[in-house]
């Protein structure tokens, strides 16, 4: 089978190029490049892709290279800027950092590209920009939506926005669609698929976690390592039931419960909250080991979650290579596009470039870099 070329952009430790290049997942895919600023996550990059992924600012690599050819450019430019979790952060930097990639976009031929990032992105005045350029590229937008990734077999109720675009020049004018259909459903609800996927089958047979660095033995272990919490940190623990959060710890145990939470009588239910076996997780983010800061531990061990159970939550397989310190590692999983959920995109978009009319690439590939 025809492989595509892959330019994954602020690609971190190569979720998304997982989910397009590794044979358990798509496999349709060759990488001509990949960049991030981040050192450790490019190391892992390159470890599992090989020697692809530069440690570069993308607008100064930008400045003083060309672009390879490529079929398909993917990626998710920082999403801090556009996050609820930032609402005051209007002159945000990160915001336009969409414009290289779309520079790429341009300067690769590509005639599909894939840009990920979160629910906020399609209701910011970015995405407006981004349409708009894409549009004067000649490209047309499938439908951008969110979605919850648990639809499509992720142990994980993960919502992101999914923009695809396409070259209008190579592919028949005929209506496409996205996104492509669910492949899970959640419990309860009337249809004939299987439901979601859970914690418990993906982190249910790994023995309790032992010591509390990076072991030098093989996976999944390697990375199954626990902290050093203190007694009454252990003792808070124990106070949440299944299922459970920190109005549980407030109401079971008041005397080791935090001042903060004591004076403050509402919000989030995931925060020190403790997983269930039989649903999926919450989102996993960067410090998923830390239980203050979300639904993060375990459905019947007082502990929380270990970088391995995080990794499998993503549904990284246990042969993927990760490289750096623990915070680096951890940062990278919690960055990261679960494989699982890549391969389903990337399976939609290889359909789509099957599907590409016969035409005059190289004359594409001049023009692009001629308006360069």
């Amino acid at each position: 089978m025809t492989k595509y070329k892959l330019i994954d952009l602020f690609c971190g430790a190569g979720g998304l190029s997982a989910g397009f290049i590794k044979d358990q997942f798509c496999g349709r895919y060759e990488s001509v490049l990949a960049i991030d600023n981040d050192a450790a996550a490019v190391a892992t990059y390159n470890a599992n892709f090989g020697d692809r992924c530069l440690p570069v600012n993308i607008e100064d690599w930008l400045a003083s290279h060309d672009v390879p050819q490529a079929d398909v450019v993917i990626g998710g430019p920082p999403c801090q800027g556009f996050s609820l979790l930032n609402r005051k952060r209007e002159g945000d930097a990160r915001r336009a950092l969409w414009e290289p990639y779309m520079d790429i976009v341009m300067l690769s031929g590509a005639t599909a590209f894939v840009m990920e990032n979160v629910p906020g992105l399609l209701k910011s005045e970015e995405f407006l920009d981004i349409q708009h350029r894409a549009t004067s590229l000649g490209f047309r937008l499938l439908a951008p939506a969110v979605l919850n990734m648990a639809d499509y077999g992720v142990p994980q109720t993960r919502r992101r926005a999914i923009i695809v675009g396409i070259k209008e020049s190579a592919f028949e004018l005929r209506p496409q669609e996205f996104p492509p259909q669910p492949t899970h459903q959640a419990p309860g609800v009337t249809g004939h698929l299987p439901p979601w996927r859970t914690v418990k089958e993906f982190i249910g047979d790994l023995k309790p976690p032992k010591g509390t660095q990076i072991r030098d033995e093989a996976p999944p272990y390697n990375l199954h390592f626990g902290r050093t919490p203190t007694e009454t940190s252990l003792q808070r623990y124990a106070a949440v039931p299944p299922g459970g959060n920190r109005f549980d710890l407030q109401k079971n145990r008041p005397d080791i419960t935090p001042a903060c939470w004591l004076n403050k009588k509402s919000g989030g239910t995931d925060l020190f909250g403790r997983l269930w076996w039989d649903r999926p997780s919450v989102t996993i983010r960067t410090e998923f080991f830390k239980p203050e800061k979300g639904r993060y531990l375990h459905p019947d061990q007082d502990r929380p979650i270990t970088h391995r159970e995080a990794a499998r939550l993503m549904t990284f397989p246990d042969s993927f290579v990760f490289k750096g310190s623990k915070i680096e590692i951890a940062r990278q999983i919690g960055n990261a596009v679960p494989p699982a959920f890549a391969a389903v995109i990337a399976r939609f978009v290889c359909r789509l470039l099957d599907q590409r009319k016969q035409y005059g690439e190289t004359t594409e590939q001049e023009e692009s870099r001629a308006v360069a």
